[in-house]
């Protein structure tokens, strides 16, 4: 089942109307950068050539790619090319167009010079795929970001760039499209947006039935996914799974995670962060009003799979073997795990915002984020859920996470707390409440369940 990327498909069938092209398709594991090419290519009338790199030496690979172009009849038998140049050399002869897609590209550097590689491709787009459409998808992040910087063979050498990302929130929620938008919210909180992932869950059954039968069940392939998905490209990184598990469970700023790991100020934290963003596995980011306040800097995980996999269940493995899944949640996680959504909620809102400016359903706003506040006064200080810079004044909003509509006492108590505060030029007040409201104040904006996931 293929679900969204309309954009991303839009781009790659511009890219098919002419006769040569090179298209790079990058993103973490499982987020379905196969499946995009794949479906992007399902209509073309011209012959398709999948392959994907094994970690073998390079003539491995080469003998590879010639079987799957024998299999698919473009040699009419299997034929000796010394190198890659040569194979699209001798394909550039041909009359036919193909669409030739390198899958796991970085694979090919792992028993060679990655210089070479790249040198070699370069060679090759530069001048042997006037017939081809070529496709190069990696999962190794940092990597082939690196094939885009310049100083690297191939800069500049590709037509089109599409970095894959997990599908949004609202995409989400079609693989469980009959649950109420509560359950929508906790569903795509714990499990993320990886396609592989959803397409694993079980629609008909409850959140701690989903739960129970794959996080927590170790010979389920979702299990698999979230505790193996650093092995292989961070197989050499210490202090990795410590990081994530710091992140996860509260420690958001880096002198927060520095004293939970007992690391010393000697760079090696600030490397490991930087390899983790590269990759793509965590953010960092601050309040719109304090960009440039390196204190105010957080760190969060990307994927809602790993972070509740880090939260719940990674230091937490033998407790698991011992206590079987279903004690395990009632032990572990029943009792949290309703605050562990309403903070995945508030992102759920912030992309909410993020969506309606970029289809053109909201104007004026310049930045999405958190706002930072400090009440001298009160000798206070926090920060608002969800705020929306226009070019004059901050429009507000509460997230609430709630089993039942949000309550008069509750709207006055934070319209309060907002209208209370100094040095801040107030826009618009709103709330965004998952089971709506008692009542609605005039002069507010409401916003409930279905504003986030019909409208």
């Amino acid at each position: 089942m293929f679900i969204g990327r309309k954009k991303e498909l839009t781009i790659i069938k511009e890219s098919l109307l002419k006769r040569s092209a090179s298209i790079m398709v990058y993103g973490k594991r499982k987020v379905g950068k196969t499946a995009l090419i794949l479906e992007s290519l399902k209509t073309d009338p011209n012959k398709t050539i999948y392959y994907e790199c094994l970690k073998a030496p390079i003539k491995d690979n080469i003998d590879g790619l010639i079987s799957m172009l024998v299999r698919e009849k473009v040699l009419p038998v299997p034929m000796s090319f010394d190198n890659f140049i040569d194979l699209f050399a001798y394909l550039n002869t041909l009359p036919e167009t193909f669409n030739i897609v390198i899958d796991e590209y970085p694979y090919l550097k792992e028993f060679t010079k990655p210089k070479m590689i790249d040198s070699m491709f370069q060679n090759i787009i530069d001048n042997h795929i006037a017939n081809i459409r070529l496709f190069i998808s990696g999962s190794y992040i940092s990597i082939m970001k690196d094939m885009l910087e310049e100083g690297n063979a191939l800069y500049g050498r590709f037509d089109t760039i599409i970095n894959l990302k997990e599908l949004d929130y609202k995409t989400c929620s079609t693989f469980y499209n009959d649950k109420t938008p509560y359950d929508k919210v906790a569903m795509y909180a714990v499990f993320g947006g990886s396609p592989f992932v959803n397409e694993l869950l079980y629609p008909d059954r409850s959140l701690k039935q989903n739960i129970i039968s794959t996080v927590l069940n170790p010979s389920n392939a979702i299990y698999h996914y979230a505790n193996n998905l650093l092995i292989s490209d961070l197989s050499t990184s210490t202090n990795v799974e410590r990081i994530l598990y710091a992140i996860a469970n509260g420690k958001k700023k880096y002198s927060e995670i520095e004293a939970k790991l007992s690391m010393k100020d000697n760079g090696l934290l600030s490397k490991q962060l930087k390899t983790l963003l590269d990759m793509e596995l965590i953010s960092k980011t601050a309040p719109i009003n304090k960009l440039d306040n390196n204190k105010l800097i957080r760190y969060e995980l990307t994927d809602n799979l790993l972070r509740f996999f880090y939260t719940y269940v990674s230091r937490n493995k033998s407790a698991l073997q011992v206590l079987g899944a279903e004690a395990f949640y009632e032990a572990y996680i029943e009792e949290s795990l309703t605050t562990f959504i309403s903070f995945r909620f508030e992102d759920i809102c912030r992309s909410y915002f993020s969506m309606q400016v970029q289809s053109g359903k909201q104007k004026g706003i310049l930045n999405i984020g958190t706002y930072y506040y400090n009440d001298a006064k009160n000798k206070t200080n926090g920060e608002f859920d969800i705020v929306l810079k226009t070019k004059d004044a901050f429009d507000i909003y509460e997230a609430k996470y709630l089993a039942s509509p949000m309550s008069d006492k509750k709207i006055e108590a934070e319209i309060g707390q907002i209208e209370a505060m100094p040095g801040i030029k107030v826009g618009k007040i709103g709330f965004i409440s998952i089971n709506g409201f008692e009542n609605k104040h005039p002069d507010i904006v409401y916003l409930d369940g279905d504003d986030l996931y019909i409208k």
